[in-house]
């Protein structure tokens, strides 16, 4: 369904970037609107994709902070699957010189939603024991990471072998497979449970996410790779110890300036400075896409995909 096609330059808007794409990162949310997923579902024909890192090529009125040349990220730029995008200047920030544009592109959507759930919707202390699924994934890897800098103890699901390698080397206290989660969490909790577990799995996850937390722990379900979690009772979150669930968006967590500037900032800070370690699992010409969208649905790879515009 997703084919590559010609279409004539866009120009820049009030308020617009005009920017080369150097890397347009692929995600889940991207096929959730292929498949009509809301509130992702677009109508077709459109050009997938959001995130992504270039140079600008030119600014349209009224856009202070930036100029042609300058090297930008963004997270939410509609139709990032292409050689040119439009951006949005209030939604992008700039990269710093010691940060590659791939790496860049890497981070914004994954590593700010990393960001956020860690620092913002369950803000992890020193000594919480945190479930971190699908751990060898793009926000796995680098949740597991930031969780384990602010002193919090990992406990990752991963579907073995080299996956529970990369958990394990992204900070991972213990690596476990889905089936063996809550044995393992009250193994490392004296019974007690998990304070947060951080769900990006969905309706195959749901229901051993609830059992494996503490009472007034934390589900943080922030993504439905398996489906839709369904409807839930709020009389079994009672049951299961007064529990907390949330379900985010990055929008919610970058609404201001101020917020988006430090959340890319702080990862930006971490890549630079080699504190925090961004794995692309793999790359593709933009000819590729439905390649790269099947890999990651089918789970074939670990780490951050990207689409490479420039490669033929």
């Amino acid at each position: 369904m997703l084919e590559l096609r010609d279409v004539g330059a866009p120009l820049p808007g009030p308020g617009q970037l005009l920017v080369e794409v150097a890397a347009a990162g692929v995600n889940f949310m991207d096929i959730y609107g292929r498949q009509g997923r809301p509130p992702y579902a677009r109508t077709p024909p459109w050009v997938p994709g959001a995130e992504g890192a270039g140079q600008v090529v030119a600014v349209g009125d009224a856009v202070v902070g930036f100029a042609p040349g300058d090297r930008v990220a963004w997270a939410s730029a509609p139709g990032s699957y292409a050689e040119q995008a439009m951006v949005d200047a209030e939604r992008a920030v700039t990269v710093p010189a010691e940060v590659d544009l791939t790496l860049a592109a890497a981070v914004m959507l994954q590593g700010m939603t990393a960001h956020y759930l860690c620092r913002s919707t369950y803000p992890v202390a020193p000594g919480d024991v945190a479930v971190v699924h699908a751990a060898a994934g793009g926000v796995g890897l680098l949740l597991t990471q930031l969780v384990a800098g602010l002193g919090g103890v990992v406990v990752a699901t991963t579907s073995g072998g080299r996956k529970a390698e990369a958990a394990r080397a992204a900070g991972a206290m213990e690596s476990v497979g889905y089936e063996d989660l809550g044995d393992a969490v009250r193994r490392r909790t004296a019974g007690d449970g998990a304070a947060v577990v951080y769900d990006g799995v969905g309706a195959s996850t749901f229901d051993a996410s609830l059992a494996a937390l503490r009472p007034r722990g934390y589900l943080v379900s922030y993504g439905s790779a398996s489906g839709p979690v369904p409807p839930v009772d709020p009389l079994a979150l009672t049951a299961a110890g007064s529990i907390f669930l949330t379900r985010p968006i990055l929008a919610d967590y970058v609404a201001t300036r101020e917020e988006l500037e430090w959340r890319a900032g702080e990862l930006f800070t971490g890549i630079a400075s080699g504190e925090l370690v961004v794995s692309v699992g793999g790359t593709y010409p933009l000819a590729e896409a439905a390649r790269a969208q099947e890999d990651l649905a089918a789970r074939r790879t670990s780490g951050k995909l990207l689409l490479l515009p420039t490669t033929a």
